[in-house]
């Protein structure tokens, strides 16, 4: 490839949304997207209802793989956590999810159940609702975001669900800015996860926080589109990114 010194990013994840890839459509997207993929979520229940997916892990070994937490939800709901904690041993992952944006865990149980996972696994949770009628206060964001960093959580997840129609997002797919620029008064960027399934969002969020912003629920097939945003290689972020906002050299 010709060095035209389009220097790669050094931080930023990106967090890839799977629903249901088999372990050979996991191949070829690691293929050519494999250096962009920090994080794969297999999303919501998919991992119990995938037949071969010990062979899928295989492949994604090289990958931080996480169940989704809707699956947790269910999971707590059942009384079974105790039991989901050795399942996720028996498979070999080390990261877990914790949410409650369709079941209503109580504030403090949540807390507990991150100290008590964080103890074992690396644990991403997750702030606010699927239910896109449902519009929390800014400052309750921040101070539930802050709890679950304090109670062990790596990154805490900002929900937005697969289209970007709930969370950080309206119901019309408009990002709720102000809500944003509330949390990150807060809490520093890094310790986020943006859920950010839409071109439009994504761009929004590497012009406004840069290359380095850690992005979620991308589709597989938009992980190379979001790396060109990324690095200025598109026209919705090539003025911010590449050239500083800039005007090219005559």
């Amino acid at each position: 490839m010709p060095d035209f010194d389009f220097a790669p990013r050094n931080g930023g994840l990106t967090h890839v949304l799977d629903k249901g890839l088999g372990p050979r459509a996991w191949e070829d997207v690691l293929e050519t997207s494999g250096a962009y993929i920090d994080v794969v979520k297999l999303g919501w229940g998919t991992a119990f209802v995938t037949p071969n997916l010990t062979r899928k892990l295989e492949v994604l070994r090289d990958k931080r793989v996480v169940i989704g937490g809707t699956f947790f939800e269910a999971v707590w709901a059942r009384g079974k956590v105790d039991e989901y904690k050795r399942w996720l041993g028996e498979l070999g992952l080390t990261h877990v999810e914790i949410s409650d944006g369709a079941v209503e865990i109580p504030r403090e149980q949540k807390l507990e159940l991150i100290v008590d996972l964080a103890r074992d696994f690396t644990v991403l949770s997750e702030v606010g609702s699927k239910d896109s009628s449902v519009n929390f206060a800014p400052y309750l964001w921040v101070d539930w975001i802050k709890e679950e960093l304090k109670a062990g959580a790596w990154k805490v997840i900002t929900e937005a669900r697969e289209g970007g129609t709930a969370g950080i997002f309206r119901p019309t797919g408009e990002m709720r800015t102000g809500l944003i620029d509330e949390i990150v008064h807060d809490v520093p960027p890094e310790d986020l996860i943006f859920e950010a399934p839409t071109k439009s969002g994504q761009a929004w969020f590497v012009k406004a926080f840069g290359p380095e912003v850690n992005l979620g629920n991308i589709p597989p097939d938009e992980v190379i589109p979001l790396e060109t945003l990324r690095r200025g290689l598109r026209a919705d972020t090539l003025k911010e990114v590449l050239l500083g906002d800039r005007a090219p050299a005559s």
